[in-house]
């Protein structure tokens, strides 16, 4: 899958949300008629490394990640103890290869959060963590109500 079908395919699943596109990477918003300045994260698409954020090593060639937050009893039945956060720079130590392509394993950088990262899924991957997407997406809808 390309980062663009998966932004089709969110956009045609889940209603009310924006997308914003910066310097490699997009991130999707749960912001019904764009009522708030930024909404509430969903997901995001990053296709380049950043300055604090390299350990999935997406300066290769075609490289992207899918991330996304999962509840903590999901995040935790499945990776088990939540990792704690890393200090600047640094990535949470789960054992885990952050470059390894087509997995789902913890975010390198997020984990803390029990977000979690797919690269470069394939159609196969992408089918089989859907419930953890529906997941995020009604996760991102509640903290935007509550707001």
């Amino acid at each position: 899958m390309e980062p663009s079908e998966i932004i089709e395919n969110l956009l045609g699943d889940f209603e009310h949300l924006v997308v914003k596109s910066t310097w490699g990477e997009s991130s999707l918003f749960f912001n019904p008629a764009n009522s708030a300045k930024h909404g509430s994260y969903f997901l995001t698409l990053k296709e380049k490394n950043g300055a604090n954020d390299n350990s999935s090593q997406l300066d290769r060639e075609g490289v992207f990640r899918v991330s996304f937050g999962i509840s903590k009893n999901s995040f935790q039945d499945m990776f088990g103890q939540t990792p704690a956060r890393p200090g600047k720079g640094g990535y949470v130590s789960t054992g885990h290869d952050f470059t390894q392509l087509d997995a789902l394993m913890p975010h390198p950088i997020y984990a803390w959060m029990n977000w979690v990262q797919v690269l470069n899924p394939s159609n196969q991957t992408w089918t089989n963590i859907q419930d953890l997407v529906r997941e995020s997406y009604g996760l991102s809808k509640t903290r935007f109500e509550k707001r």
